[in-house]
């Protein structure tokens, strides 16, 4: 959904920790490493750069802030 352009990411490249230093987005799925576990079960890996990401997201709400007029 194009609401989470830009926070959520996928990826089916042969990428590691380090390839997503400074990434914007708060998680990146990684394709390659997602797998189905059984009949009802689905392993789930994403990768991410915990403080950029972090970061970039409260700057999101800085300016939702902002943008609402928030605390005038």
């Amino acid at each position: 959904a194009d609401e989470f352009v830009g926070i959520l990411g996928y990826s089916d490249e042969e990428l590691v920790s380090s390839d997503y230093r400074h990434d914007s987005r708060s998680s990146i799925i990684d394709a390659k490493s997602t797998m189905v576990l059984g009949e009802n079960m689905v392993k789930v890996v994403a990768w991410y750069d915990n403080e950029w990401g972090y970061s970039c997201r409260v700057a999101d709400l800085v300016a939702l802030v902002c943008e609402q007029g928030f605390g005038e």
